[in-house]
């Protein structure tokens, strides 16, 4: 679980907009997908290690993955949720 205080000042890395944790049903799909592997990053590779939780853009087009306890707030690394359905 994300620390609130540090949630309260974390940012999308591209475009500073504010993030916010994902619902438990966003990353159980996430979750199915990389298990199914159909999920890749910006940079266009196969995610293959389970998300713990995710944050999740205000615009709601990526999600930051949640490793054990830590945000990884890299673009490269952020899931496009338009491939989640």
């Amino acid at each position: 679980m994300v620390d609130p205080e540090l949630l309260k000042i974390l940012v999308c890395p591209e475009n500073k907009t504010p993030v916010s944790l994902a619902e438990p049903s966003l990353v159980e799909k996430i979750n199915a997908a990389i298990a199914a592997g159909t999920v890749k990053n910006r940079a266009g590779e196969l995610v293959t290690e389970p998300i713990g939780d995710g944050l999740v853009r205000e615009d709601k087009k990526y999600l930051y993955p949640v490793r054990d306890d830590i945000p990884i707030m890299l673009i490269d690394e952020a899931i496009p949720l338009d491939q989640i359905s």
